[in-house]
């Protein structure tokens, strides 16, 4: 479905002693060429603690129109999922967050 990973993350950088965490959101893309606001998570494909690789699929959402599985920007780790099925969430809207295995997530 073209390139729908475009825009989908921002990184977060927590400090931890001398070392820093970039944890990246995972958000709600805007779909090529649709008026959509929000869409429906169908199901997780990937659990909290779940590695995996840039490209592979995390999570089924669907709008009015279309059903579609977004894929992880980057490689890395489900830290925690946000937003839990079938809950909408606006475009732009964070899903969950992706780093390392024992980053620490920011705080809510």
């Amino acid at each position: 479905m073209g390139d729908e990973s475009t825009g989908t993350h921002s990184s977060f950088a927590s400090q931890s002693g001398k070392e820093f965490a970039i944890v990246t959101n995972l958000v709600v893309p805007k779909t090529g060429g649709m008026n959509t606001t929000k869409v429906t998570i169908v199901r997780w494909i990937k659990s909290e603690g779940d590695a995996f690789k840039q490209g592979e699929p995390i999570v089924e959402l669907e709008t009015e129109k279309v059903s579609y599985e977004l894929d992880a920007p980057i490689d890395g780790v489900l830290l925690k999922i946000l937003a839990r099925e079938p809950a909408e969430v606006e475009v732009g809207g964070v899903l969950g967050y992706i780093g390392k295995a024992g980053d620490a997530v920011p705080a809510s």
